[in-house]
């Protein structure tokens, strides 16, 4: 299902506007998911959090502090769809 993020845009809160490389365009709440502890702790900081970027390499939204996040759990929460692993589609056969 891997997607990469081509597009991100810091808006207010905690939240990020994202567009994939399929055209899906949607805004995740990274305050609903992430705990701010640890690589994330800088982000709570919002002049931190504003400078997230895409790191083409692994084609995900990334920070200066070594944050990024999984472009998969980025996509099933914009998409609202499941996350489909190896051992789920071999389940489902």
């Amino acid at each position: 299902m891997l997607k990469d993020v081509v597009f991100v845009e810091p808006l207010d809160d905690y939240q990020l506007r994202l567009r994939f490389e399929d055209g899906v365009e949607g805004v995740v709440d990274v305050a609903k998911f992430c705990p701010f502890e640890g690589v994330f702790r800088p982000l709570k900081d919002r002049e931190q959090f504003v400078q997230v970027r895409i790191d083409p390499e692994l084609g995900t939204v990334c920070w200066a502090s070594g944050a990024d996040l999984d472009p998969d759990v980025l996509y099933s929460i914009v998409t609202g769809k499941p996350i489909v692993t190896a051992r789920t589609e071999m389940e489902s056969r």
